[in-house]
């Protein structure tokens, strides 16, 4: 039996297949679906988990290049969010791109993780190293 690290199977499951340079997206409640991509929906009720709660838990096992974020995250976030942000993914090269440019980005993932993260545009885009 796991007693620390990720508990959730689906996420070890899908965790485990990721490659380097391959995608992995964590994604606020609202981001939109694709059929075709794995999702693990860990979403509770508002903001249980964020989003960065679970970068910050992935990220423990997980080696990340890059990753991609939209432009209007820096745009209507306050400074310390975006603060935060920038320490939770320290160390990768971050990225920022328009939201509808980020979304494309979309089907090349091995899976999403939906969070109940309601922070506008808090959507993230791992790269694998």
């Amino acid at each position: 039996m796991l007693v620390h690290g990720i508990l959730n199977p689906n996420i070890l499951s899908l965790l485990a297949r990721v490659r380097h340079t391959n995608v992995l997206v964590i994604a606020d409640r609202g981001f939109p679906s694709w059929p075709m991509i794995e999702t693990v929906d860990i979403s509770l009720v508002d903001n249980v988990p964020t989003v960065l709660q679970v970068v910050t838990a992935v990220r423990q096992n997980f080696v990340v290049a890059e990753a991609w974020m939209a432009e209007e995250f820096l745009q209507v976030n306050s400074p310390a969010m975006r603060k935060a942000f920038a320490a939770g993914l320290k160390g990768a090269n971050r990225l920022f791109e328009p939201h509808a440019r980020l979304k494309q980005r979309v089907p090349a993932a091995i899976g999403l993780i939906r969070t109940g993260d309601t922070m506008p545009f808090a959507n993230v885009i791992l790269i694998s190293g």
